[in-house]
């Protein structure tokens, strides 16, 4: 089966399994991470933002989550 048959076959299925199938295809990449390449440019960004000491580069997980909150009224 050629990868555009597999993803045609995948889109067909209900949300609730394709969602299952990614948990499993998650699962199976999260247990052998060695095998998972990571870019040249993951690598790139991740040392550019240990490298900024700025108070924007490291804000908390609760102020991402307050941006991203619509305002209240």
């Amino acid at each position: 089966m050629t990868p555009k048959a597999l993803l045609d076959a995948i889109l067909q299925l209900p949300p609730d399994q394709r969602l299952q199938l990614v948990e499993k295809v998650w699962d199976s990449l999260a247990a052998s991470p060695d095998e998972v390449g990571v870019p040249p440019w993951h690598r790139e960004e991740l040392s550019r933002r240990l490298a900024d000491s700025t108070a924007k580069a490291n804000i908390s997980w609760q102020d991402v989550q307050d941006r991203l909150r619509p305002p209240t009224r």
